[in-house]
Formats: structure tokens, C-alpha cells, sequence
């Protein structure tokens, strides 16, 4: 499970070959013991809770990367290593 990307004490993961339980496009974030799971492009929460606080910095960063993500959504549900994405800053 790669971290494609940190900030603000947000890590965010992308699992390979991740599209079984959740169908949609998503990514693994964690903050201070706290999980969660959001689709991407749209960044709508699936599954788990973070402080409103970060949640809308995700959301910011998940806005500014859609096409990154979702290039590195298909490497990963191939198998393949994802590409670090710039924090945000």
C-alpha cells in the first residue's frame, strides 16, 4: 500500500489491485489513528470519519489532483506503482 501523498499530518494510500470492495475509484486516507475511505474524482466519504478540518483540506487537495489520481487509480488496479502526488500547500 503505497503513500501516494502527505500534508498536514494526512497520509493518503492507494491499494494495489483495490477495486473489489468498493467498486468506485477510491483512496485510503489516515489522520491521527482516524481512517477513512473517499471516492475520487468526487471525494465523496464510503466508508470511516476524520475531523471536518481535514476532510476539507482533502477534499481541496483531492480537487487540484483529480487527473493525477485517477492515472494512479489505474496503475494500481493493474498492479503497478503509483506516482507520488504533490501536498498540499
Amino acid at each position: 500500500m503505497p503513500a501516494i501523498s502527505t500534508f498536514y499530518g494526512i497520509i493518503i494510500y492507494m491499494y494495489f489491485m483495490d477495486n473489489k470492495k468498493h467498486n468506485l475509484p477510491h483512496i485510503h486516507v489516515k489522520y491521527s489513528g482516524d481512517e477513512i475511505i473517499v471516492s475520487i474524482p468526487e471525494g465523496n466519504v464510503l466508508e470511516g470519519n476524520i475531523p471536518s478540518s481535514k476532510m476539507k483540506l482533502l477534499q481541496a487537495w483531492i480537487e487540484l489532483h483529480k487527473d493525477e489520481l485517477m492515472a494512479d487509480w489505474e496503475l494500481a488496479i493493474s498492479g503497478e506503482q503509483p506516482y507520488k502526488i504533490d501536498p498540499l500547500k
